[in-house]
């Protein structure tokens, strides 16, 4: 880094659209183990809060009310949960070869044990568990669905440590 302005950001929170928020609460913090830190609430349109203008300026005119809730990973980062009364109800096709955020990862290291917990609760395992290095270290990887066709990776080990041994090349 040449520019010492130019320094690594943090990652703050991440934004998912749900059918049901009551619903998706009781998923992410029984199955992910994320800490609610707010419960689900109603948001109504109005402009005379800074809040309700921020929602005005993010979405627009062409809504009246919505449910959010907010959790934190263990690390910090929040989850942001929205459910919107008049939003379509079903999870979009997967298309990663699309612009835009195809997946979000999480890391666990008992990934076997994670893919079962989603199962169970309504979720789906989109592929095999694969190893990056096969017979050389543990690291593992899985894409899977929440209940509501939301699609995730996990992770055995963290990003850096799975990247910085040169995971595409010898």
């Amino acid at each position: 880094m040449k520019d010492k302005n130019n320094y690594p950001k943090s990652f703050s929170h991440v934004g998912i659209t749900v059918p049901n928020i009551d619903k998706a609460v009781k998923f992410y913090s029984e199955v992910m183990g994320w800490y609610i830190i707010m419960e689900p609430s109603k948001v109504k349109k109005e402009a005379q809060t800074a809040i309700g203008q921020m929602c005005i300026d993010v979405f627009g005119e062409d809504w009246d009310e919505f449910e959010i809730a907010h959790l934190a990973t263990s690390d910090g980062i929040g989850i942001e949960l929205f459910s919107f009364p008049n939003g379509v109800k079903e999870a979009p096709e997967f298309n990663p070869f699309n612009t835009g955020l195809f997946h979000f990862c999480v890391q666990d290291p008992n990934i076997e044990e994670l893919i079962e917990k989603i199962i169970s609760y309504g979720g789906k395992q989109r592929m095999p568990i694969r190893a990056y290095y096969p017979k050389e270290k543990p690291f593992k990887m899985c894409y899977v669905e929440d209940p509501f066709g939301i699609v995730f990776e996990i992770y055995t080990h963290s990003y850096e440590l799975t990247y910085s041994s040169g995971a595409y090349s010898k």
